[in-house]
């Protein structure tokens, strides 16, 4: 798929014409692995994106290059979206704790503003009012 011709939604011929598989493997695929969901359009027919293809050629390289089982091409799916989950919360993480400190920076700039001020000013200030 180069960008060029990539489109939002495939059929289920289409992918079959991209990956080398049948339909009635497609179909079977959607019941052992329960990541791969392709939504279906107005007619019933399977419309797929290109995260589910990309997650079906996975699969397919699971399964017949490194020669797992279904379970086992399941469960290395699974552990890799897992673990890709938690690099996206330690960079959530990151990201929070940046914003924290930028915000704790401008607070106490603030107070050594306020600190830095000369005391007398504003007792004269308080004096006027």
């Amino acid at each position: 798929m180069d960008s060029g011709s990539e489109k939002l939604y495939y059929s289920i011929s289409e992918v079959c014409s991209l990956t080398g598989l049948k339909p009635h493997v497609l179909r079977y695929w959607e019941t052992a692995f329960p990541m791969l969901k392709p939504s279906k359009n107005q007619s019933g027919n399977r419309i797929y994106t290109q995260e589910d293809i990309a997650l079906i050629k996975m699969i397919s390289n699971l399964l017949y290059q490194e020669r797992y089982t279904i379970d086992g091409a399941r469960q290395k799916i699974e552990e890799m979206s897992s673990h890709e989950q938690q690099m996206e919360l330690k960079l959530d993480a990151a990201t929070v704790s940046a914003e924290m400190i930028n915000s704790v920076k401008v607070e106490l700039t603030d107070i050594i503003a306020i600190l830095d001020r000369d005391p007398m000013a504003v007792d004269k200030q308080d004096d006027k009012g």
